[in-house]
């Protein structure tokens, strides 16, 4: 899963690595082992399409899903990792790489500072059609498109134990403040000063956080300390897809402080017009969850699984394409 907090003010200073998160990559241009797409395949005729992938589970499951769902309608395809922003944007205005996933309110914020300087005021929003509005309209300029952006995202959220929430009546983070519950905050040392993490809790809710403890984004154990009781609530990824091993859940963000990072295709400069292409990307659109990716991110995590597979199989069993 990628790793939002750092993702999202990375990509203000347009600092962001290639799944709009702090997992490190290789080096630009080697191929993904094993991947669905490398090389051949589908039945030729659409010409050859670049997908690039950062390094780490979820990207590389989401480029399988676009090279097989490209193959399905006749092109061949190659997997490419790439690195920063920095290097694969242009790639994709070039035709040097033609197609990416990535977050939409991310990605929408790189463009809105690239065009407009570090200190632009935030075009992205937590709506996903208004964001894709703004990301569309900085896009285009640069010869890139969007393609439409799924249901699955993956944002910033806060999670407490089953039993705390029902404990303390709590489905929501207005439930917490209302509450006036002490809370100790299982996340990373910088969440304090963020906007979208500490910054979020305390100034957009009002909840009392009385003390921050020190761990990786959506970390096992961070999930484990609030399990044990250590600390009452921990900063996850909404796609995570093991929070009921450590009987957690997600409280909603009835604000809508977190921004929209639904998962997006996009699309470079050599393909940008090319509906076949577009149409049988957008397949995935309708269809994939936040608890399909993290499941899926799972099943490479947790079981080892290959992305290439594991894209497949769940094609297979979504009728999105032929086993």
């Amino acid at each position: 899963m990628a790793r939002r907090i750092l993702a999202v003010c990375a990509s203000v200073v347009a600092l962001a690595i290639a799944t709009s998160g702090c997992s490190s990559s290789k080096n630009s241009g080697t191929k993904t082992p094993a991947a669905a797409g490398s090389s051949a395949g589908g039945g030729g005729g659409g010409g050859t399409v670049v997908i690039g992938t950062a390094d780490f589970s979820e990207s590389q499951v989401l480029g399988n899903l676009y090279a097989l769902l490209a193959q399905s309608a006749g092109y061949k395809t190659q997997i490419k990792t790439v690195t920063t922003r920095e290097i694969y944007e242009p790639a994709l205005e070039k035709g040097q790489i033609d197609i990416v996933p990535d977050y939409a309110a991310t990605f929408t914020e790189f463009l809105n500072h690239k065009a407009n300087g570090a200190n632009a005021a935030t075009v992205a929003t937590s709506d996903k059609d208004t964001t894709l509005v703004q990301l569309k309209k900085l896009a285009e300029p640069l010869g890139l498109t969007a393609l439409e952006p799924s249901d699955a995202a993956d944002e910033n959220a806060f999670a407490v134990t089953k039993d705390f929430a029902s404990k303390n009546n709590l489905k929501t983070l207005s439930d917490v403040a209302a509450a006036k519950l002490p809370i100790r905050l299982a996340a990373p040392a910088e969440c304090k000063s963020r906007t979208f993490c500490g910054g979020a809790l305390t100034d957009k809710y009002g909840i009392n956080v009385t003390k921050f403890d020190t761990f990786d984004f959506d970390s096992v154990p961070g999930k484990k300390a609030v399990q044990n009781g250590n600390d009452d609530m921990v900063e996850v990824a909404t796609d995570d897809g093991t929070l009921d091993q450590f009987n957690l859940v997600i409280l909603d963000d009835d604000k809508h402080v977190q921004l929209a990072d639904n998962l997006v295709p996009i699309v470079g400069k050599k393909y940008a017009s090319d509906t076949k292409l577009a149409d049988a990307i957008n397949k995935l659109a309708p269809v994939l969850t936040s608890a399909d990716l993290g499941a899926l991110d799972a099943q490479v995590d947790n079981e080892k699984k290959l992305p290439a597979d594991v894209a497949k199989a769940y094609l297979v069993d979504k009728g999105l394409i032929k086993g």
